[in-house]
């Protein structure tokens, strides 16, 4: 097998973690090789950011860091050296203006993930910063494991001309299978969330068979099937008419069985098989653990938040003479289409028609949920490289030399510019960890 010649660091992934590692290197003068599976960098990064690019989020940072749950200690210690607003200086370093949307969230002017990858894509190929050197790009690089043949010293002297870390790293690529023995490699190659973008997973097993400690990977920000009034998913007449609908202007609430409790209004979408949109996403992780747990999970759906229980109740008791119950809720209530649809779907005919039992279930219908929709669906992954496998510059403990950033640590966040923040300080962070294992002097900041 040919042996590249081989950077002072490698690193493996172009995604957002991978691509803000190669900045801080290059800034620092080393040489960087940046080796992706894909034909083109940054595909998930220009696909989440295709209706509006979440960049980050400006709630103050104490509060930011609270979103993290488990993890929060680790990845906050990561935000104090770049956080929301580092996020916002570094896009503007880029040409790139943001603006603060009306929910807190922070997005860049234009709305669009294209002109900010470019720019930078751009600025990694050419930099013009004193000392900065040119990052290379490798596309078409797929990692598929560790080689078996021992890294020999002859083979460093062919390749790279130095000692490699991690040793021998194979790529299937355009001219077949290659190693590379870097001094240092960081790797940044995704959850398993969107695999046709090239963050398939496929990485768990080397890095178990490396010594580290990995926790399966799973879905997060994802959607969930539902069970029925019978206990099966949804009717059909129910998913085919109504599947994409909206529920908008509703209210959740959930305690499980660990009594972790969420409660807050907004909006979701009803799905063929159950729900998913950005109300779910906020409680997804509580969803998939209880379900986990328990084999199911029920919240509390709250249709008309704006509305007392007494007028809620006031209004399905009063008279309706010859309309019907639909007509009813549409005249008295305001409820129609999609909410209309749901109470139909999950109450049994006596419960419709006993004003008490209705009004109850109009301020808190019960939404039963069986199962997390596939990873592979999900916006992103929970699990991943176990933070305490790691260094505090996020070096692998079993092979030094190995860094490791991104989406394929073991932390998670919920949508709203959370996860593309932490991932980018996370990057950081390992180069720098990275530069203190080359005995270089850290970046200018």
């Amino acid at each position: 097998m040919p042996l590249l010649q081989s950077p002072l660091a490698a690193i493996l992934g172009a995604g957002p973690a991978g691509l803000m590692a190669a900045e801080v290197l290059s800034a620092a003068g080393v040489e960087v090789h940046v080796y992706d599976a894909m034909p083109s960098a940054g595909r998930k990064f220009l696909l989440a950011g295709k209706g509006g690019l979440n960049l980050t989020h400006s709630e103050p940072l104490p509060s930011f860091i609270e979103r993290f749950g488990e993890q929060a200690a680790v990845v906050g210690d990561w935000l104090h050296d770049f956080g929301p607003q580092a996020v916002r200086d570094w896009a503007a370093g880029l040409g790139v203006g943001t603006f603060v949307g009306t929910s807190g969230r922070v997005f860049p002017t234009e709305m669009k993930a294209a002109p900010l990858l470019r720019a930078w894509l751009h600025r990694l190929r050419h930099p013009r910063a004193p000392g900065a050197v040119p990052v290379r790009f490798h596309m078409r690089h797929r990692w598929v494991g560790w080689g078996d043949a021992a890294v020999t010293p002859e083979s460093i002297a062919a390749g790279a001309g130095q000692a490699s870390a991690g040793g021998l790293f194979v790529f299937e690529s355009p001219a077949g299978c290659v190693g590379l023995a870097p001094a240092a490699a960081l790797l940044a190659l995704g959850g398993a969330s969107w695999p046709r973008l090239g963050s398939d997973g496929a990485w768990a097993a080397w890095l178990r068979q490396a010594g580290a400690e990995v926790a399966p990977l799973a879905p997060a920000n994802c959607g969930f099937d539902a069970a029925g009034r019978a206990g099966a998913g949804w009717t059909p007449f129910f998913a085919e008419r109504f599947a994409g609908q909206p529920l908008k202007s509703v209210a959740v609430a959930f305690t499980d069985s660990a009594g972790r409790h969420f409660a807050r209004p907004g909006e979701f979408v009803v799905t063929a098989t159950g729900v998913e949109g950005s109300l779910i996403y906020a409680f997804s992780h509580l969803l998939r653990d209880e379900i986990a747990r328990a084999g199911q999970a029920s919240f509390a759906l709250d249709l008309l938040p704006g509305h007392a229980p007494a007028r809620v109740r006031a209004a399905v008791a009063h008279p309706r003479g010859s309309r019907s119950l639909s007509s009813h809720l549409k005249s008295r209530l305001g409820l129609a289409g999609v909410k209309t649809a749901l109470l139909h779907e999950l109450l049994a005919p006596e419960q419709l028609h006993d004003a008490d039992a209705l009004a109850r279930a109009i301020k808190a219908l019960p939404v039963t949920l069986t199962a997390p929709r596939p990873v592979a669906e999900a916006i992103s992954s929970a699990g991943g490289v176990r933070l305490q496998s790691l260094t505090e510059d996020l070096e692998l403990r079993a092979r030094p030399g190995v860094f490791c950033a991104g989406e394929m640590l073991d932390w998670e966040a919920p949508t709203g510019g959370y996860l593309l923040t932490a991932s980018l300080a996370s990057g950081v962070r390992a180069a720098r960890g990275v530069l203190r294992h080359l005995g270089r002097p850290p970046a200018p900041r």
